[in-house]
């Protein structure tokens, strides 16, 4: 029996919404050009319903035209660290202080610059902007006439490209940084004016304490109304279910709770309709999982020596009584090499290597959600409980297989 063709046309588009969701959950700027452009094409498709739905259910904000597509995603928790923007380079090292300084001083002076620039004009610039004396009274000094310091505005002139806001015309920073050339940029103004992702204007912020001023800048209007402070919850419920690896009952307020309790429902089938994820509710919270694998910035287990370890430490983490120390996850590590060191890369079988190999370890656990943080201790947390290994199962010969050895030992169901 043949499918209706209103069927069939209604089926192509919600997977084509689903797609475009997708696509701008994982970049949040789509270009016309360049790798995503099939994405950019399918928003824009698509881009009324899409902004309709954010809105409604995030409250974020989505701007397309036709250079760009912009989600101005603001995160469901604003301190959290473990996702820093990271260097356009295979090796993607963390951002440091400096390097996001740079970053809002280059984006400040592009703004104020021409269609074109040399990245020398833009390090005169920086360096400039860089004497004002509010920054200089918070410990903040460039002069980029060390190669380092070159070496970091190349960092962000690089995430730039990555991000379409600059594209290069000639040159090379490599050059740059060595101090044998220069480079020229063509300026994407469009793209640079909707990087900006917050609900107010940061001149217009007074508070005075970095926590206080994040809180500023993405802050709704007054709720004074049952209907307001609904929708402000079912935004930011949203907006931790679809951003964070893991939403824990324990880290709600009583009135986010109750919301959650009685709209969990609601909440997790409108993701799903539109997304594709699938929730995995549990007695201490919710995850809500991609069965594409593909909606992740971290991922494990991962292979290498790297995903190794830290695939050996969550195991040992699981089934700790309770917080460990630094120190006992480095000697730990030094007793995993006596055993399966072969198999890992040399430069991790080196003595002293332990304490670089827990930091990128706890980093990824950090960012997953697993473990909480405190100081020099690590505690795990409930999901971590999934990468535990149960108890082996030694059956005689002839005995029939009536149980199977559990792989995982999940945390409780709710």
């Amino acid at each position: 029996m043949s499918t209706p063709l209103a069927e069939v046309l209604d089926g192509q588009h919600s997977a084509d919404l689903r797609k475009a969701a997708r696509a701008l959950l994982k970049e949040p700027l789509l270009l016309a050009h360049g790798p995503h452009a099939d994405d950019f094409r399918l928003v824009r498709r698509h881009a009324s319903e899409l902004r309709e739905w954010f809105d409604r259910n995030t409250g974020w904000s989505l701007q397309a035209d036709a250079e760009s597509a912009r989600l101005r995603k603001i995160p469901g928790t604003l301190t959290d660290p473990t996702h820093p923007a990271r260097e356009a380079s295979r090796a993607g090292a963390p951002f440091t202080r400096r390097r996001y300084v740079l970053l809002c001083l280059a984006l400040a002076a592009l703004e104020r610059g021409e269609s074109q620039i040399a990245l020398g004009r833009l390090a005169d610039q920086v360096v400039l902007d860089a004497a004002d004396p509010h920054l200089t009274a918070a410990g903040i000094h460039f002069t980029l006439d060390r190669r380092d310091e070159r070496l970091d505005l190349a960092a962000v002139v690089r995430l730039l490209l990555k991000f379409g806001v600059l594209r290069r015309v000639a040159g090379d920073e490599e050059a740059y940084v060595n101090g044998a050339g220069d480079v020229l940029y063509d300026v994407e103004r469009r793209v640079l004016a909707g990087l900006l992702a917050t609900r107010r204007g940061p001149s217009t912020v007074r508070a005075a304490g970095f926590d206080e001023r994040l809180a500023e800048l993405v802050a709704e209007t007054a709720l004074d109304s049952d209907d307001l402070r609904f929708r402000a919850m079912r935004r930011s419920l949203t907006r931790r279910l679809l951003d964070d690896p893991v939403l824990y009952y324990d880290e709600l307020t009583d009135a986010e709770l109750a919301y959650l309790t009685r709209q969990r429902g609601f909440l997790t089938a409108r993701i799903t309709e539109l997304t594709g994820l699938v929730a995995e509710v549990r007695a201490e919270g919710i995850a809500m999982v991609d069965p594409d694998d593909d909606l992740t910035d971290v991922r494990m287990p991962e292979q290498g020596t790297h995903g190794h370890i830290t695939l050996l430490l969550a195991e040992h983490l699981a089934a700790a009584d309770g917080p460990v120390t630094t120190d006992d996850l480095q000697q730990k590590v030094r007793e995993l090499a006596a055993e399966h060191g072969g198999f890992w890369a040399k430069s991790a079988r080196e003595p002293g290597a332990e304490g670089e190999l827990v930091e990128q370890a706890l980093a990824k656990l950090s960012a997953l959600r697993l473990i909480a943080r405190r100081d020099d201790k690590i505690a795990p947390r409930p999901a971590l409980a999934r990468y535990a290994v149960g108890e082996t199962v030694v059956l005689e010969p002839g005995v029939p297989r009536t149980t199977r050895m559990p792989q995982q030992r999940k945390a409780q169901q709710s």
